[in-house]
């Protein structure tokens, strides 16, 4: 059942380069460097660091937007919800491929790639979640 206007969030997914979504939702689940964070309406004030990680965003129309960020911010206020990030994809665009000869290559690699790593990880999780 989708909420009332007066019920929802407006969120905006922002990649540096471009709008990645943006929509009224009844929820917002991210990862932040303390934990996740479930957002609803009339949330408190908030502005944290996110890690690389998946974020879900409940659309008011029923849907599961789910999506991987590599890290960012996160930005709660007058149920105004940003989540600011320098590469973001939705689940729907994700080569789970691709994403997984990353991982493969990554940790195979002879550098320490913690971070090419953990940001294949996400893509593929973020995939298996929207399937």
């Amino acid at each position: 059942m989708a909420a009332s206007e007066g019920d929802a969030l407006h969120v905006e997914l922002v990649a540096a380069d471009r709008t990645v979504w943006s929509g009224e939702a009844t929820m917002v689940i991210a990862r932040t460097v303390e934990g996740d964070v479930g957002v609803l309406k009339d949330h408190a004030p908030l502005l944290s660091l996110l890690t690389d990680a998946v974020v879900e965003i409940s659309a008011e129309e029923g849907d599961l937007v789910v999506a991987a960020v590599d890290g960012g911010f996160l930005s709660v206020a007058n149920n105004r919800v940003s989540i600011l990030s320098e590469r973001a994809i939705l689940a729907t665009d994700i080569d789970v491929s691709a994403a997984q000869s990353e991982l493969e290559s990554a940790r195979t690699s002879d550098e320490d790639d913690e971070a090419r790593i953990r940001r294949a990880e996400v893509r593929i999780r973020a995939a298996e979640r929207s399937s």
